[in-house]
């Protein structure tokens, strides 16, 4: 069983939230009726409906019952906020106790899916990376993060012919990009227990012989000298273009060789429209900051070419949130694969999906301030 079918439909009173349950109790003893419910988000988003359907559907096979399920948009479409994404129907009696946990499966990945088309459409050129598992908060929020990122990537592919997200981290969400393992080379833990980065990438390449390698070179602050040993290191892999480096170096600090005035000018030479015109304190951070600026970023790229890597690739991690993307993009810098879990929404009081019956037994009725629920797309 998948986390999508959790929790099983045996178990719904244990999670629904309790005024549900009470609720079930007293139209027990009054009566049931047909009713239709709404379900909306207040923000934009697209729609990532899968696996609260898919749930709703394993509720519906397992407890016998038949519920109609309207979808008013299809996967990865845009949906603005306030506008019902579906409309559910059926038993209030079965209905009602299922509300909390399809909720749960809907508005974060809604968010989410979005977040992940904005920056594959700012970095159409730019692949993706789901790295988000060990920020989530367990197993089934992992499976509705890479769900998303997946709808939010295949609907840029569309509209812009992006690149998008091209795998995950984890074998047990790879599914949704069409792989069947995760992706990934070394943690930072690696390079310690090797006692170099350049004793880490052999021992990755003894391992894993004949496999690209994507080194982690900011453990010691050496991100330019020893991404150079690595490459004299595998200059057959360097030529082919089966070496990368990922540039993960923490907000604390500045890229090895830069400060601020080398930041600005290195994005003088690359990039000078990015940093002429009004910035704001967060643009700017991410322009020519600490970290893994867009600076740094250009800068790793001169000193590899000029040390002749010029087919050596960038792998940036580190914060790259949808604002961290567009700065990226307007300072056109040289990244060929973004590493990121910064597609989770970062308010999650913008994910509160929610549902409002609209219909009782046909009758139109929902409470004051609602109505516009009325209006189908």
């Amino acid at each position: 069983m998948t986390n999508a079918y959790r929790p099983k439909a045996a178990e719904i009173s244990r999670f629904t939230d309790s005024y549900f349950a009470r609720t079930r109790a007293v139209i027990e003893k009054f009566g049931d009726q047909e009713v239709t419910y709404a379900v909306f988000l207040r923000r934009p988003v697209l729609c990532t409906p899968r696996l609260a359907v898919a749930w709703l559907e394993e509720v519906a096979r397992v407890q016998g019952i038949r519920f109609k399920i309207d979808l008013n948009y299809p996967e990865g479409a845009w949906v603005g906020a306030g506008e019902p994404l579906l409309y559910l129907s059926g038993s209030f009696k079965h209905l009602v106790e299922l509300e909390t946990i399809y909720l749960q499966k809907l508005g974060a990945a809604c968010v989410a899916a979005y977040n992940a088309y904005t920056m594959c459409i700012d970095l159409p050129n730019v692949a993706f990376l789901a790295m988000d598992a060990r920020h989530c908060a367990g197993t089934d929020m992992a499976e509705l993060m890479a769900y998303a990122a997946s709808v939010g990537s295949r609907a840029a592919q569309k509209e812009a012919g992006a690149k998008g997200f091209v795998g995950t981290s984890t074998d047990s969400t790879a599914h949704f990009f069409g792989e069947a393992k995760g992706r990934g080379t070394m943690p930072h833990a690696l390079i310690g227990y090797a006692g170099s980065t350049v004793r880490a990438a052999e021992m990755f390449h003894e391992t894993f012989p004949g496999e690209p390698i994507v080194v982690l070179n900011d453990y010691f602050g050496r991100e330019v000298t020893d991404s150079l040993e690595v490459c004299r290191r595998f200059p057959d892999l360097a030529a082919q273009g089966k070496l990368s480096f990922r540039l993960d170096t923490h907000g604390g600090r500045f890229l090895e060789g830069l400060d601020p005035q080398a930041s600005y000018a290195v994005l003088e030479r690359h990039a000078p429209k990015a940093i002429r015109g009004y910035r704001t304190d967060v643009e700017l951070r991410y322009l020519v900051g600490t970290g893994v600026s867009a600076a740094a970023v250009w800068y790793f790229r001169e000193r590899m070419d000029e040390a002749g890597f010029d087919r050596v690739k960038i792998v940036a991690s580190s914060g790259f949130t949808p604002p961290k993307c567009r700065v990226m993009a307007f300072s056109e810098a040289p990244i060929d694969v973004i590493g990121t879990g910064s597609y989770l929404p970062d308010s999650w009081s913008e994910t509160y999906a929610t549902a409002d019956i609209i219909a009782y037994d046909g009758k139109p009725m929902v409470k004051v301030g609602r109505e516009f629920l009325f209006r189908r797309p």
